[in-house]
């Protein structure tokens, strides 16, 4: 299977991210470079240029874009997925992730872990829905799924 090598988030038209947003990102963004698995099947009889690849996410006109391209710059694969399906567990995700950086100001360990591991049940069932969205398109493990729903929710944050 082959990898992503960068990856670029066009969050240009987005407010601001508060400093415990900017931290999910980068780590997301950190740890996807690092460690990942992301292929491209080849579709409609078309071959499809090996990887490792350079991914840039976008949303455009409420889609979020997935434009890859092969370490030279030379254009792989263009997909849009709608958003509708991501927007109740980004919407959790975020609720679930306010409640954590709270609790990690002022609750004792027990409370905090309690709070973590629903958090990552959201965060499970984001990966999962990703994971059916990209079917056909793109195949990637779970922990891909995982550290690329983050960055959707981070573009979703200001969207």
């Amino acid at each position: 299977m082959s990898r992503i090598c960068h990856i670029e988030l066009d969050d240009a038209n987005l407010a601001p991210p508060t400093p415990e947003i900017e931290q999910e990102r980068k780590v997301a963004m950190y740890d996807l470079i690092e460690e990942n698995s992301f292929d491209l099947p080849a579709r409609d009889g078309r071959a499809v240029p090996d990887g490792p690849y350079r991914l840039a996410l976008s949303i455009r006109d409420k889609r979020l874009v997935f434009d890859i391209r092969t370490e030279a710059g030379e254009l792989a694969a263009e997909f849009h997925l709608s958003l509708s399906p991501f927007r109740q567990v980004v919407k959790d995700y975020w609720s679930i992730c306010e409640s954590y950086f709270d609790a990690v100001k002022n609750m004792p360990p027990s409370q905090i872990e309690t709070i973590d591991m629903a958090r990552r049940g959201i965060h499970n069932e984001g990966a999962r829905v990703l994971g059916e969205r990209l079917e056909g398109k793109a195949e990637v493990d779970n922990d891909t799924a995982r550290r690329l729903f983050t960055l959707i929710c981070v573009l979703h944050f200001g969207g």
